[in-house]
């Protein structure tokens, strides 16, 4: 455990901090710029202008912070230790009797404010953000108050099978449903026979539950065929309607809270919810990315950094951050092929970081 703070690691943490905000505000920038100048400036027309363009920028820059926020981490560790390298500030720190055990544990702790605030971000304010930027695009576009548009929908809940032709997300003041249209719904016994068909022209999931509008009924019985029609009806059903909202937003625009219910319903309807297992885990391992990435980085602080300037400190920090989006990659891709638990494909490149950062520290003390 790592004894109470002093005062030199309160300086580290400080330089680190800074150096880490500064690069993180530089890349988020860079990476506003590039989104607004190449990807909303071909989709300008109607009412959707520059400035609603704009608008939809920023109000993505929560979700895109979080992203970049283990890459500049790494970066801004680099900048920060090399800076104190270079000045010989960590040589001296070092005669004083200062670990380097201690100088990771003043990184982690800096670290870990950032990481702790960026985790409760990307769990709140980026997940609505980027439903409102959708939700406003889609309006301005459209004329309509659509925040994501799919077709072909299916769904199932035991013997019953959903299909809509469309759906959306609507907004009006605090109020905010899914709604599905042109939808509809498939009874089947369990001998699998169909024994009724459903169409409704709107299903609305309120904070009551669901509404079907306009619903055509027919009923198949042995020798018989039953149709009503009824303007409003309840529908009593377990579906998960953050499920279906998934379908319309992707899994990684959502919280944890909705990716698990997401997983369970579809765990629950034999569906695969490898996709939103996938994102879900990644939340979770988020936080030992960012110190597996940053500890692995900090035994260049005792050598490679003494010497070089800004360049060297930048091309190792993107060396790593690259490197290890890498692992991730590539180990995710086999958990798909090889059909093995995607946690094992997010814990082994923490394994093969921590083993490098272990190695490289018995190197620079030998």
């Amino acid at each position: 455990m790592m004894p109470f703070p002093k005062i030199h690691d309160l300086y580290i943490g400080r330089v680190v901090l800074v150096t880490v905000w500064s690069t993180w505000c530089i890349v988020l920038g860079l990476d506003l710029v590039q989104a607004l100048l190449i990807g909303e400036l071909d989709d300008l027309g109607g009412r959707y202008d520059f400035a609603h363009a704009l608008l939809f920028t920023l109000y993505t820059a929560p979700r895109r912070a979080y992203m970049l926020f283990p890459s500049a981490a790494v970066v801004g560790v680099l900048m920060g230790l090399g800076q104190l390298a270079a000045s010989s500030e960590l040589t001296a720190l070092r005669a004083v009797g200062l670990s380097r055990r201690r100088l990771s544990g003043a990184v982690a702790l800096a670290l870990g404010v950032l990481t702790i605030i960026m985790v409760l971000v990307g769990e709140t304010l980026a997940p609505f953000a980027q439903r409102y930027a959708d939700s406003m695009k889609l309006e301005a576009r459209s004329n309509n108050a659509i925040s994501s548009q799919f077709a072909g929908l299916w769904a199932r809940e035991g013997d019953m099978f959903l299909n809509a032709h469309a759906g959306q997300e609507r907004i009006s003041g605090k109020d905010r449903w899914l709604e599905l249209n042109n939808v509809n719904l498939y009874q089947f016994d369990n001998e699998g026979r169909l024994t009724s068909i459903a169409n409704a022209v709107v299903a609305e999931h309120r904070s009551s539950g669901w509404i079907l509008r306009d619903v055509t009924r027919t009923r198949f019985g042995g020798t018989f065929v039953e149709q009503e029609k009824v303007p409003v009806e309840r529908w009593k059903t377990q579906l998960d309607d953050a499920a279906l909202a998934a379908s319309v937003t992707r899994p990684r625009y959502l919280s944890s809270k909705e990716l698990a219910e997401s997983i369970t319903y579809f765990k629950r309807n034999g569906l695969d919810p490898g996709d939103f297992e996938e994102i879900y885990w990644g939340r979770w391992f988020y936080p030992l990315n960012v110190l597996a990435l940053c500890l692995a980085a900090v035994p260049f602080a005792f050598g490679s950094l003494r010497s070089g300037g800004l360049g060297k400190r930048l091309f190792i920090g993107i060396v790593f951050a690259l490197g290890f989006w890498m692992l991730q990659t590539l180990f995710g891709n086999l958990a798909q092929a090889f059909r093995f638990d995607i946690r094992i494909a997010y814990l082994a490149p923490l394994v093969v970081m921590f083993a490098t950062s272990a190695f490289l520290f018995r190197r620079r003390s030998g």
